[in-house]
This record gives structure tokens, sequence and C-alpha cells, in this order.
């Protein structure tokens, strides 16, 4: 990869994380719609077995103008390489500076239980997967790469997204881990770090959603892994993570104390930050607080 990061043509620097799977197709369109009418600069969404995240990614940039879509991530256990790198280029080929591969290496009880596939060593398999895509002709879709960004938390993962891709998108971070990752990578790679919030509801509401989103990422060891690398200890890993852990990784209170969250990544070094809406379930409509946190962020 080149030392310049792939340009993204990022209307604002903050943007929206969404886990669009629930929703029948057509519906998440026009959600997509009103989060760029809003200001929003991007929909990120993740990829977890229900639908293909190229596929929404198409859809969704089909329905918008101006939005920048990416993966939040793209599960490389789901498709081989070749088709990943060809399937992006012919997205960035048809939306030039609007789309983000997001790629990631998932965890191993989803890989092995869920999905009964084989789990190698995170770092090795991605570099193994990155080189596979990097091998597809200049000829394909020539001039058209979209920025690809890895779900990077360590320091060698995050050297990595350095060295075979344009930068990486941090999950479930506080500000310093942000500028951490920025400091590993330096001033020309992408840092597009995930915020979740809850807002909505009183203090009691909001922390207990807050321990529902953080709880469903205590069984896994990379983010437990991340977590202590970041000064947390085996106590804040209790299931559904200790309030000193989900205070720091979830914004919570008003609109703007939650806001005050996503400028603190900014200012630590991100390059755009993504909002992730705790709400009831995944089903719930990320509109209503979207609408409170654009006016709170002046969008």
């Amino acid at each position: 990869m080149a030392n310049d990061k792939t340009p993204v043509d990022f209307p604002a620097k903050v943007g929206v994380w969404w886990n669009s799977e629930p929703w029948p197709i057509r519906e998440a369109q026009g959600i997509a719609r009103e989060i760029e009418d809003l200001g929003f600069g991007s929909l990120f969404m993740p990829e977890g077995g229900g639908k293909d995240a190229l596929v929404e990614s198409a859809a969704f940039l089909a329905a918008t103008e101006r939005l920048v879509v990416g993966t939040g991530i793209a599960n490389i256990h789901f498709r081989i390489p070749i088709p990943a790198e060809t399937g992006a280029r012919t997205l960035a080929a048809l939306h030039p500076g609007r789309f983000v591969l997001g790629l990631g290496v998932s965890h191993a009880p989803f890989v092995e239980a869920t999905m009964k596939g084989s789990y190698g060593k995170p770092l090795a398999t991605m570099r193994t997967y990155l080189e596979r895509m990097n091998s597809v002709p200049t000829e394909v879709e020539e001039g058209a790469r979209p920025a690809r960004v890895l779900a990077a938390l360590g320091p060698k993962m995050i050297k990595l997204s350095g060295e075979l891709a344009d930068g990486a998108h941090p999950y479930l971070v506080t500000p310093e881990q942000t500028a951490a990752t920025r400091a590993i990578l330096g001033p020309d790679k992408w840092v597009i770090t995930e915020q979740a919030v809850a807002i909505g509801g009183d203090a009691a509401d909001q922390l207990r959603r807050a321990h529902t989103h953080v709880g469903f990422y205590t069984p896994l060891q990379n983010y437990r892994n991340s977590w202590l690398r970041q000064g947390f200890d085996d106590a804040d890993l209790e299931p559904g993570g200790s309030d000193r852990l989900a205070r720091a990784l979830v914004g919570m209170g008003t609109a703007d104390e939650a806001a005050a969250f996503v400028t603190a990544h900014l200012d630590a070094g991100a390059d755009h930050v993504v909002i992730q809406v705790v709400g009831e379930g995944v089903t719930a409509d990320p509109r209503p607080a979207l609408r409170e946190l654009a006016a709170a962020l002046q969008l």
C-alpha cells in the first residue's frame, strides 16, 4: 500500500454505525437517506451473518447521494479474498470516494461454533488475506479501489493496518486508545473510530442499556485483551462489564454530554467518528437519538 491513505469524501467528520441487518432493505435505505439529510457523513454497518455487507453497501450507496458507506466490519471468513477485492473495487468504481471496506478477523467462538470454520492466528490470517487481495491485477476496475481499514485493537494488528491497508477502525475503545492508534499509524492513515451512546430515559436506564451492549462483548477474548491494554482490570470484565467499563465506553447523559465523547475521539486523532446508538435491542429505531445528536454536534 502507498504511504498516503486512499481518499474518502466524508461530508462531515461524524457518521453513524448502525446494525441494519434486521431491517427490510427498503426501510433501511430510507433510514440511510435520513442519516444523510441530518448531516452525518457516513453509515457503517456490521456483518453478523444475517446479510452480506457488500450487498447492503451497494443498496445504501444507490439510495443516497453524498453519504460515505462503510463495512464495520466485513468478516474475512465469509468470503474469499479475490471476490472481496473485486467486489469492493466495483463499488468504488460506481461511487468514487464514497465506499470504505472495513475488514476483520471476527472471533473464534463465532467462526468455529456458528460457522463451523477454522480460526487461525488472527494476525497471520489477516496478513495472508490482504496479500491475496493485493494480488488482483490492477486492470480489474483499474484506478478504482476503496479505502481499506482493519478492525484493529492490538498494536500488531494496528501496525498491519498501516502496512497493508489504509488505516484502522477501532471499536469499543476510549479516546486514549484512539490516540494510541494514531501514534502507531502516524498522520497519513485513516483512524475511523466507533463510539457507542445511550441517550434518552433516565440515568439508570442508560446505564442498563450500556451494560447490555458491553455485555455482548465481554466473553470475547479480543475485546477482553483490548480493555486490559487500555488500563482496565479483570474486575471490569465481569459479565456485562463493570460500571467503570460501561461509563468509559458508552457516552451517556444528554445529547450534548454524549456528543462530548465523539469530540474527544476527534481531539485524540480520529479522522472520523461513527456513532452507534444503543437502544432496546437490535430492532430499535436509531433516528430519534440521531436527530438529537445531529443538533448537539451542529451537523
